[in-house]
């Protein structure tokens, strides 16, 4: 599919390094922007029970002016952000929208899950990606419960949404089907698309007599320019063979399905964003 709108989300502290990648894929494709900034929830009306005993009391009014303090310092950073987004994106892309949602953390995937409904890919930058209490939700929101793709850019990638060469992994799974599905533009007008498939197995219910025959024949129909490599293990894990595998074949970015979230996570969040350590990292997109 053509990617027409996409979604950048950011949270009140952050740079504006995700809005710039995501504006910059936008100016790439002729795409609309759609930013959401996250900011905590307003205050609420007050101590809802004075405390009897003064010590408490003065305790209260303590946190509660710690509470204000710090509502006040989000709030005036949020406000900083904004403007310099507003102003960075009109001179940079006119299509564009910029939204804030104040919420909670519980809340935080349901205000992600109504946008990233409404957009064709969500851009799941460095700063997000940086943020452990952020991050983990708004792939919740704009990747578990949309069904609508991702694209991960990790410190140091080179994002694009027009790539020279793709790496798909494939696996036979529905979550690989739909990424490839979502990401058929992208792959119809690459260059090259190499498909890998990691300890394949040749079976009449799963990959068939020809691992990956099935998938390239798919996205030749498309006008994809397909190979199909398959790959041992040896061991390794499938995430790290078919990174490993991108780099040595030059690909600008990896496609692949999204399957159990907490894994997905861990792997995101879990301090270490490259998926292989010292090596050039690259954008991931993802669908599920």
């Amino acid at each position: 599919m053509a990617f027409k709108s996409l979604l950048s989300v950011a949270g009140a502290d952050h740079s504006d390094r995700d809005v710039r990648t995501a504006a910059s894929l936008c100016a790439e494709v002729g795409a609309h922007l759609s930013v959401l900034f996250m900011s905590p929830p307003p205050l609420g009306d007050g101590i809802p029970e004075w405390p009897r005993q003064p010590a408490h009391a003065i305790a209260a009014l303590e946190k509660r002016y710690r509470q204000i303090e710090r509502f006040s310092h989000d709030t005036a950073s949020l406000e900083k952000t904004s403007r310099e987004i507003h102003k960075l994106l009109r001179a940079t892309w006119r299509c564009y929208d910029v939204d804030i949602a104040n919420c909670d953390q519980a809340s935080v995937g349901d205000a992600v899950r109504q946008r990233a409904l409404c957009n064709d890919l969500t851009i799941i930058g460095p700063a997000l990606l940086n943020d452990i209490n952020l991050g983990p939700l708004v792939i919740n929101g704009s990747l578990f419960d949309t069904g609508k793709p991702v694209l991960v850019v990790p410190e140091g990638a080179e994002a694009t949404l027009s790539p020279r060469r793709v790496l798909v992994g494939w696996d036979s799974r529905v979550e690989a089907s739909r990424s490839v599905r979502e990401a058929l533009d992208l792959l119809a007008g690459a260059e090259e698309v190499r498909v890998a498939l990691v300890d394949p197995e040749a079976t009449c219910t799963g990959n068939g007599a020809e691992p990956g025959a099935d998938i390239a024949a798919y996205l030749t129909r498309h006008g994809a320019r397909v190979s199909v490599d398959r790959l041992a293990s040896a061991g390794k894990p499938v995430a790290m063979v078919l990174a490993q595998h991108a780099i040595d074949t030059s690909a600008d970015v990896i496609v692949m399905g999204a399957y159990g979230s907490r894994r997905l996570r861990e792997r995101l969040f879990g301090g270490v964003t490259r998926w292989i350590v010292g090596k050039p990292p690259l954008p991931l997109f993802l669908a599920r």
